[in-house]
């Protein structure tokens, strides 16, 4: 297997994970989702085709909680497109509990005659396929997809993200300055969705609908650009 690098000068990086995978699984949605490819780490951001991604789920271990809706928003640094979002709500292999149902609103009737993940699944690749996929909170997405995808084909996937709560991690949890905060007894700066938005003037959206989080993220992660980073700035810088 391939040990994934940041930098390409020291070994394999995702371009090169997925030109292997395309090459050996056996799954033709899943090859066929390799096989598209992703950015090299030296190309701008402001050139990658981006799909903000994000998962509502029964609770927070993979192993013990399920999906019950995925959105999804293409976008580029330029333009989010609206008209091209795609939002399901999946009947979960796990039953809804009372908190994941106050959490997310969804109930046990709108799952009732949802359909499994598998049923949606060559429209989930057809969306992510050559995109690069951008959350906030990369721990869930991508450990949740990978298992469920898993359990349905036999071949789990693992793929690249920005992950616009480590971009905020970076300045409010890592950087000297949030250190002295700690050092001086001051509390953490919150870098969860909501509030990461507020401190670049985005308006406040309803949390924990995955369509209107994935919008959410997307918004956010153009500020960021805009205000940290610059649109020349190496897709490998931000990945993760």
């Amino acid at each position: 297997m391939l040990v994934l690098r940041k930098d390409s000068r020291r070994g394999p990086t995702w371009p090169d994970y997925f030109a292997d995978r395309a090459g050996v699984i056996q799954d033709p949605l899943l090859a066929g989702y390799f096989a598209a490819g992703c950015p090299a780490p030296e190309t701008p951001i402001a050139e990658v085709p981006l799909v903000a991604l994000d998962i509502e789920t029964t609770g927070l271990d993979p192993r013990r909680a399920a999906i019950v809706s995925i959105g999804l928003v293409p976008f580029t640094l330029a333009r989010i497109r609206l008209a091209e979002r795609r939002y399901w709500v999946l009947k979960p292999v796990r039953e809804l509990t009372e908190q994941s149902v106050t959490m997310h609103h969804i109930t046990h009737s709108e799952v009732a005659n949802a359909p499994d993940l598998a049923v949606i699944l060559p429209e989930l690749f057809e969306a992510l396929a050559g995109r690069l996929a951008v959350v906030h909170y990369r721990h869930i997405e991508r450990p949740f997809l990978d298992g469920a995808i898993k359990a349905r084909l036999g071949e789990g996937m693992r793929f690249p993200v920005i992950d616009t709560m480590s971009l905020e991690a970076r300045i409010h949890r890592q950087s000297l300055w949030a250190r002295f905060r700690r050092w001086a007894g001051r509390p953490p700066v919150s870098i969860r969705l909501h509030n990461s938005r507020l401190r670049y003037g985005l308006p406040a959206y309803q949390g924990h609908h995955a369509l209107i989080d994935a919008l959410g993220t997307a918004e956010l992660l153009q500020a960021q650009i805009a205000t940290r980073y610059r649109p020349e700035t190496p897709v490998g810088q931000l990945w993760s």
